[in-house]
């Protein structure tokens, strides 16, 4: 374990240390933040309407709803270097060759990654949290909602992991992920045709569903599940990756 987290504290330093990182972090929350304040606007507007949304609805879930296609987009830069540069700059060699497994490797830098995540999350939960004294918010529904996001960009990271592991070259890789992630991502368009066989699975196997029901403040087990098990899924095929590579 302590190799795990001596990888995992160099890769979150080594991240941060990158202008990549600020320059992202930036960027998402001026987006989120334009956003934010938009919602909040149309919120008051249906108010004096007489609607009888809740603030954690329109604006919290809305906000949440809007940053998984931002993040779509930005999670695949933050793993595209994480082995590709490795590899293209050489110390891939450095790592096979020192005193740690390679599922060490691999759970190291991911964990880095969820490090920069959990920034992104906690950025991200101050702008609700800013409505707290002026309003009375559905926290249950909130935290649901961040929890969320947070399983949906572990998703992410992980599947971005294992494309940096196939190739030497960061930006293929950041293309490639992003590919992947729309795939899987948009399986749930044939969950909602009755001609395709099976759509049951492809329903489970969207990203974005199970997320729809976290941000809706339904805490299901099976949608934690879900995200653990993809995670999982493509972490063990990074470590079969770099096994092949490393014989």
């Amino acid at each position: 374990m302590t190799a795990i987290f001596n990888i995992a504290r160099t890769e979150w330093r080594r991240i941060f240390l990158s202008p990549l990182a600020w320059a992202v972090l930036a960027v998402v929350q001026f987006i989120t933040g334009f956003v934010f304040i938009n919602l909040i606007a149309q919120y008051a507007a249906a108010a004096a309407d007489g609607s009888e949304l809740g603030v954690s609805d329109v604006v919290a879930g809305s906000l949440y709803g809007f940053a998984t296609v931002l993040l779509l987009l930005i999670i695949p830069l933050m793993t595209m270097r994480l082995f590709a540069e490795e590899r293209k700059t050489g110390s891939i060699t450095l790592l096979f060759s020192a005193p740690v497994s390679l599922t060490e490797i691999v759970l190291g830098k991911f964990l880095g990654v969820l490090g920069f995540i959990a920034v992104v999350v906690v950025l991200m939960a101050l702008m609700p949290l800013s409505l707290a004294w002026s309003t009375d918010m559905d926290w249950g529904r909130v935290a649901a909602g961040l929890v969320g996001l947070f399983l949906l960009m572990m998703a992410f990271a992980a599947a971005g992991l294992f494309v940096s592991s196939l190739t030497r070259e960061p930006t293929i890789a950041a293309v490639a992920s992003f590919g992947l992630l729309l795939v899987i991502w948009l399986s749930n368009i044939l969950a909602y045709n009755d001609s395709v066989p099976f759509k049951e699975v492809f329903s489970y196997l969207s990203l974005i569903d199970h997320f729809e029901s976290l941000r809706r403040g339904v805490f299901a087990t099976a949608d934690v599940v879900y995200y653990f098990l993809f995670s999982a899924l493509f972490l063990w095929l990074t470590v079969l990756r770099l096994d092949i590579e490393r014989n």
